[in-house]
């Protein structure tokens, strides 16, 4: 008997905490609404030195993440911490400029609260990017990669808990991940502008390490193309809450047993920022034709 009171304690405290989180949820959105108004159905995800979107985008509303009830903010060099409303490609939209990571120290329900706080705001597609490093014997620096599919190498999956309908079901689905009509456009694009766009699994890892050349070669072996410590847990969220994904990595650096070169962080963000041209042209065109 103490054991099935034991339980029960435990399972009450879990109600009460995950109930806490969707009144947080409800919370910021309600903020977000009376501070910017009308809403969008699109959402853009920007990660390591990919920010420069935001300079095409005709800014209605921006609200620094610090200024967010709820909101974390980030901690990472080349993430700015504003969520910003506005006109790109034709389309109204809400765009993130700057992440979270699991490697800052938030947990994944942390990690991914912007993307429950869109779904409860209307948001129907999420495009994510980020800055991946390569192990595709294919790809080269410099390179944009349309993800078609993950590897979760998390050590902590965002829907672990109880679940609650309100947020999506108990055991999504993970077939199509990464809509495959949103990455048929992005084909179609790329012939039309010439455009070298590669497709390529993306391993989703913890870090805040960059790879081994062992651990490179062992993702590879896996069946990945690329390797990020981000993305996973928000579109692991997104698809929960019956969003369509599009996700895009830019090759920032490649890796290897037979690649000598060390990356760093700087390299990143100045291969990324080399990359944001074609990364910004296709999502433009892309949310043209939605």
């Amino acid at each position: 008997m103490d054991i099935d009171i034991y339980s029960g304690f435990f399972s009450l405290k879990s109600d009460k905490m995950e109930k806490t989180m969707l009144e947080k949820i409800r919370e910021t959105a309600a903020f977000i609404r009376n501070e910017v108004g009308e809403m969008p159905c699109i959402a853009v995800i920007l990660g390591t030195g990919l920010g420069d979107l935001v300079n095409h985008i005709e800014i209605k509303k921006e609200l620094s993440y610090k200024d967010i009830p709820n909101f974390p903010v980030s901690t990472v060099e080349g993430h700015s911490g504003k969520l910003i409303f506005g006109n790109l490609g034709g389309k109204y939209i809400m765009a993130m400029q700057g992440r979270f990571h699991y490697y800052e120290g938030y947990d994944m329900k942390q990690v991914t609260f912007p993307v429950r706080v869109m779904k409860e705001l209307g948001v129907e597609k999420l495009f994510v990017s980020n800055a991946a490093g390569g192990m595709n014997k294919e790809f080269r620096v410099g390179d944009v990669m349309v993800i078609t599919d993950h590897i979760n190498l998390f050590p902590e999956n965002p829907l672990r808990g109880k679940n609650f309908e309100e947020l999506g079901p108990r055991f999504p689905a993970m077939t199509e991940a990464y809509s495959s009509g949103l990455i048929m456009m992005a084909d179609d694009i790329a012939r039309e502008q010439g455009i070298r766009l590669m497709h390529g699994v993306y391993v989703g890892t913890p870090g805040p390490t960059f790879e081994t050349p062992a651990e490179y070669e062992y993702f590879r072996v896996i069946g990945g193309d690329a390797v990020g410590m981000s993305t996973v847990p928000e579109v692991i969220v997104a698809n929960h809450a019956g969003m369509m994904v599009f996700g895009i990595s830019v090759i920032t650096d490649l890796g290897g047993k037979d690649i000598k070169e060390v990356p760093t962080h700087e390299e990143v963000q100045k291969a990324a920022v080399k990359a944001q041209p074609v990364m910004t042209g296709i999502i433009k065109e892309m949310l043209a034709r939605i």
